[in-house]
């Protein structure tokens, strides 16, 4: 029997092209339909829209990059496997405003009882991940504890020790380059951003419900150079900025933290430590124009192993409901005492004016209100008192994958937010 030579190079196309489409690493290629069960080595391009269903640890490999683009879901879906995304290589996640890039869990586990979510492990990178950016991303739900049998301990990441919970996102390359902008983080049982290297912009962002028995929403270590701005901090466990040069790693960890806002930080730790921003172990700081509201302290510097003396604090405002807020806020040995700081005495005394939000909210609320409003109204009196005159870090930019990231410019009012 003969076989048409032409029916054969037809199949020859046909399986060449079939070959060619798995190369695009795309395993949802329905969005109606989304892909199942994916896990293992992840690289390519997560197409708009879709939804991708993850049964087991990812990883992206040294040398690839993944970027997911927006509108894209990844559902955490193993309930035995707390799955971990181990980040060897690069990756991109670029949602927009409309549609942003999502990291969660199946939605009938979103109950009360996981506020602090638990339900999954995070995102880890390796020393050899060259960049790490998360545009209008949401990371919720996460943070569960390691096991001997975790990707992050047997490549010895991150803390490397069975039992620690993971934060939302580690990164430590001190030669890396690390984005989150215009991003949430919430619902996550440890700290938001672990960070212990790299060229750093953390600007646009909001964080809620982060940190369980402990922790901080942004905790940067040696090896950091920093611009962090413009951020809206609610209720960490301790800080919301934790500042520390512990490590030693060069460079020095330097930080530029301007226009941030803290509210009710501190307070739903067991034990005494920060409140609102942490600095320590010879970090170097350039402080200005944050608002501290209702914040169990002021900015506080560990006494025994203090900021480098360069370390710069200018303007900031401070709120306190209650007159133990205000008490513990006052400088001293600990509080640090900025330049031009807008400052009372009293319980109520500076009200900032938000345009929606009780400042009588229980202390020791975590539970965010998404109908909330942080901007200020018109006879706020953290208008028009803002510092403009320093120089941040990233002014120019830093170019990751050919996009150029600048740190936003400084605001002249006190806080994240300006009026509406």
């Amino acid at each position: 029997m003969k076989i048409n030579p032409f029916l054969i190079y037809s199949m020859i196309i046909i399986l060449f092209a079939t070959g060619c489409d798995k190369d695009k690493n795309d395993p949802a290629d329905d969005p109606e339909n989304p892909k199942d069960g994916i896990s293992g080595p992840v690289s390519g391009i997560w197409s708009k829209g879709k939804t991708y269903i993850i049964a087991g640890h990812l990883e992206i490999p040294e040398g690839k990059s993944l970027t997911i683009e927006e509108g894209v879901k990844v559902i955490m879906n193993d309930s035995i496997i707390e799955t971990e995304l181990i980040i060897k290589g690069d990756l991109y996640c670029l949602g927009t405003e409309a549609n942003p890039v999502l990291f969660t869990v199946p939605d009938s586990w979103k109950t009360k009882a996981h506020l602090f979510g638990n339900l999954w492990g995070g995102l880890v990178a390796a020393p050899s991940s060259g960049a790490v950016v998360l545009q209008h991303t949401i990371l919720e739900y996460g943070g569960a504890a390691t096991t001997e049998e975790s990707p992050s301990v047997k490549a010895a990441l991150y803390k490397a020790t069975a039992g620690k919970h993971l934060p939302a996102l580690y990164y430590g390359n001190v030669n890396g380059k690390f984005v989150v902008v215009n991003s949430t983080i919430r619902n996550f049982y440890d700290d938001a951003l672990y960070v212990e290297g790299g060229k750093t912009i953390i600007a646009n962002n909001i964080f809620y419900a982060v940190g369980a028995p402990a922790d901080d929403a942004i905790n940067l270590k040696s090896g950091v150079i920093a611009d962090v701005a413009f951020n809206l901090i609610y209720s960490p466990n301790t800080s919301g900025l934790k500042l520390s040069n512990e490590g030693e790693r060069s460079p020095q960890l330097y930080v530029i933290g301007y226009n941030n806002t803290i509210i009710n930080g501190g307070w739903r730790r067991p034990t005494i430590k920060g409140g609102s921003i942490w600095v320590e172990k010879g970090v170097r700081v350039g402080l200005y124009n944050n608002m501290i509201a209702n914040d169990r302290f002021g900015i506080k510097r560990d006494k025994g192993n203090p900021e480098d003396n360069r370390s710069e604090f200018y303007n900031t405002f401070y709120y306190g409901y209650t007159q133990q807020t205000v008490d513990q806020f006052q400088p001293s040995i600990e509080i640090i005492a900025g330049i031009y700081d807008i400052i009372g005495k009293n319980a109520g005394d500076n009200d900032p004016e938000f345009v929606n939000y009780p400042l009588s909210t229980d202390l020791y609320n975590a539970d965010f209100n998404s109908s909330w409003d942080f901007h200020l109204q018109t006879g706020s009196p953290a208008l028009n008192k803002g510092k403009t005159d320093f120089t941040r870090h990233f002014a120019e930019g830093i170019i990751v994958n050919g996009i150029t990231y600048k740190s936003p410019a400084p605001a002249n009012y006190m806080g994240a937010f300006g009026t509406v």
